[in-house]
């Protein structure tokens, strides 16, 4: 049976010497794998470059709920990305945002409102100018909402400590290694009020960015089995932070 829906690119794996197996997080059946025939080919109907990481992409698939690896009748990216694939802090950015999402969203049923939000996320930064030095951050914290570990904010305005294990703000200091300590937590704080359309409000110094960086991928290897580690955040911090 056919269905259409929408979808975003995680994953393009080579299959054989002309087709691909592409990981996408779709709208309606959450992530699933796709077969496509012939990409490589010079006049093929769905081509490699618009498997690319985080393309946008409206499909009509044949779905079979048994699962295993499915087969796409169409494919086409929309919205074409205008920027991402040509501004060098922008595809740094979806680099590392993708190797996030791909060890992070897992799950084979559908989830409308986590897909919205990678979404429209990436459709924003698509078409930002400035202000894109937090975004990474507020991205990371934003999924965390949709991933079932959002910072509990009771306390936070006060609170000196951030426990990173649970989650939530502390008035003492936790009997873990695992926290946030001032100056960083009152930042971390900071962040968490903010929304994409406020970048330039959020003033942090090189330094601290990396460092709230490192500390939220550590939060999302605590709260994910099998997450392990990032690569790409580090040519992401020369890319926005050169030396």
């Amino acid at each position: 049976m056919l269905h259409k829906t929408r979808g975003i690119i995680f994953k393009t794996t080579n299959y054989s010497e002309s087709s691909v197996v592409v990981q996408i997080f779709t709208e309606k059946f959450g992530l699933q794998s796709y077969i496509i025939n012939g990409v490589k080919k010079p006049r093929a109907k769905i081509s490699a470059n618009m498997l690319q990481p985080l393309h946008l992409v409206d499909m009509v698939v044949y779905h079979k709920h048994t699962g295993g690896v499915q087969r796409i009748a169409e494919l086409k990216n929309s919205p074409i990305l205008l920027s991402i694939p040509y501004d060098i802090i922008k595809s740094s950015i979806a680099i590392f945002l993708n190797e996030v999402l791909h060890k992070a969203v897992k799950q084979q049923s559908p989830d409308e409102h986590l897909f919205d939000y990678i979404f429209s996320s990436i459709e924003w930064l698509d078409h930002q100018v400035n202000g894109l030095a937090n975004f990474h951050l507020l991205f990371l914290l934003k999924l965390t909402r949709y991933l079932g570990f959002y910072p509990d904010r009771i306390q936070a305005k006060d609170a000196p400590y951030f426990d990173m294990k649970n989650g939530v703000f502390s008035l003492f200091k936790p009997d873990s290694p695992l926290i946030l300590s001032p100056p960083h937590t009152q930042n971390f704080y900071r962040l968490l009020q903010f929304n994409f359309n406020e970048p330039d409000e959020i003033v942090l110094p090189n330094d601290e960015r990396r460092y709230l960086l490192n500390k939220l991928l550590d939060y999302y290897a605590l709260h994910i089995e099998g997450f392990g580690n990032i690569r790409s955040h580090e040519v992401l911090e020369e890319v926005l932070n050169p030396r």
